[in-house]
């Protein structure tokens, strides 16, 4: 899937939609729960009676990355799903300190 900044994905097996922050160097496939994203406003794809992939659910407000790839997503609503990118975990984005002053 091409994807580009702004495009609003969603999850076909639970309630997590993203939206792209960053889009990713080269083509890839990112999952929700084990199940392909798919745009907003397009149909969900058929998904199987599969088990959701729970290992990490997604949290609203937060952004996950995918260092190598450079793809950059925001999740807009949370759901029990977990983030990957062509197979592989996506990392939560740790805020940067500010540098204190004294």
């Amino acid at each position: 899937m091409t994807i580009k900044v702004g495009v609003r994905l969603a999850s076909a097996v639970c309630d997590t939609q993203v939206i792209v922050v960053r889009p990713p160097a080269q083509d890839v496939t990112i999952t929700c729960g084990g199940a392909p994203m798919y745009a907003l406003g397009q149909t969900p794809p058929e998904v199987g009676a599969a088990e959701v992939d729970r290992e990490r659910a997604t949290l609203m407000g937060k952004r996950y990355i995918h260092p190598e790839l450079g793809l950059e997503l925001l999740c807009t609503k949370p759901g029990d799903g977990t983030l990957r990118a062509n197979g592989a975990l996506l990392e939560l984005k740790q805020a940067k300190s500010l540098p204190s002053s004294d």
